[in-house]
């Protein structure tokens, strides 16, 4: 089943009790909080989720548990990506796709391939996958910009649907909207330039925040593709300085804290990645109840 990818998606957490084993009660409830709230779909395995962290039977394991939880009411995407291209397409070839409607493949990591690097990559990559592939270009993790016409070009290929766009850069990312093909979209991978992305031609996000406020941000996305720009407008800006917090000490250090405070799961990171500091965890906190408030 074909997918649009217009709206919201949140890219999950993964919940760890203090001995950095996961909790796996903790990340259905997270789910369904999501879920429950309606938005389009969830994203397992992506930067978020701690994955890097994860090893193999773990990962396996989450999955399970999103699409357990989920039980079917949305799509769920599954993170695939790599900087090691034959073994990224062993795995898609060993992946069991049961469940999943499409995958999300970052640009890959530290190699810093060329742009013609980038599309035999992730032509290799979409050819190999029994799913939709969505591309995933964020530099500031990366290193390296999928730059508009490398998108372009692989937004040509059949099985490569839309990208998540995370360079920050809007003339690139309107470049894109403007040249692309009918039926490749593309989606905000930054919570804080949704509003924008959407009022330049973005057709949705992958979100952090939405895992903590998934009504309010599956509201904003909704109302400004709707054409109800005012709304979307007063919830940008209501959502912004928490944004803008969730992400001033790490990320997904910040988003653990907020839903920590929401009594959803535990605030525990795997290294290297630790919790926020103490200024940051009060703002949070502080923000929260003021959202929250507001309901």
């Amino acid at each position: 089943m074909q997918h649009s990818w217009h709206g919201t998606g949140v890219a999950l957490i993964t919940p760890f009790k203090k001995d950095l084993s996961i909790d796996f009660i903790a990340l259905g409830n997270v789910v369904e909080h999501i879920v429950s709230n309606g938005l389009e779909y969830l994203v397992a395995l992506g930067t978020t989720s701690e994955a890097a962290t994860l090893n193999e039977q773990e990962r396996e394991a989450v999955v399970r548990e999103i699409l357990r939880a989920n039980a079917g009411r949305v799509p769920v995407v599954l993170g695939m990506g790599g900087n090691n291209t034959h073994l990224l397409l062993q795995q898609i070839k060993h992946q069991d796709f049961t469940g999943i409607s499409a995958i999300l493949s970052v640009v890959p990591y530290y190699n810093k391939p060329q742009q013609a690097g980038l599309v035999a990559h992730f032509e290799a990559v979409a050819d190999a996958s029994p799913v939709p592939v969505i591309l995933y270009n964020v530099p500031s993790r990366t290193s390296t910009n999928m730059k508009a016409e490398t998108v372009l070009r692989l937004a040509a290929h059949k099985n490569i649907v839309a990208v998540k766009e995370a360079s920050g850069d809007l003339m690139q990312i309107m470049q894109i909207i403007k040249n692309k093909p009918a039926g490749f979209e593309v989606i905000s991978g930054d919570d804080a330039l949704t509003f924008p992305m959407l009022a330049v031609g973005a057709k949705g996000v992958i979100s952090v925040v939405a895992n903590a406020f998934p009504k309010e941000f599956g509201d904003l996305v909704r109302h400004q593709l709707a054409g109800q720009g005012v709304s979307a407008f007063d919830l940008h800006y209501r959502l912004l300085d928490f944004i803008n917090l969730l992400f001033a000490d790490g990320s997904p250090a910040g988003i653990k804290c907020a839903l920590h405070h929401m009594g959803l799961c535990g605030d525990t990171l795997r290294l290297p990645l630790v919790n926020v500091n103490h200024s940051i965890e009060a703002s949070i906190k502080a923000a929260v109840d003021q959202i929250t408030q507001l309901k």
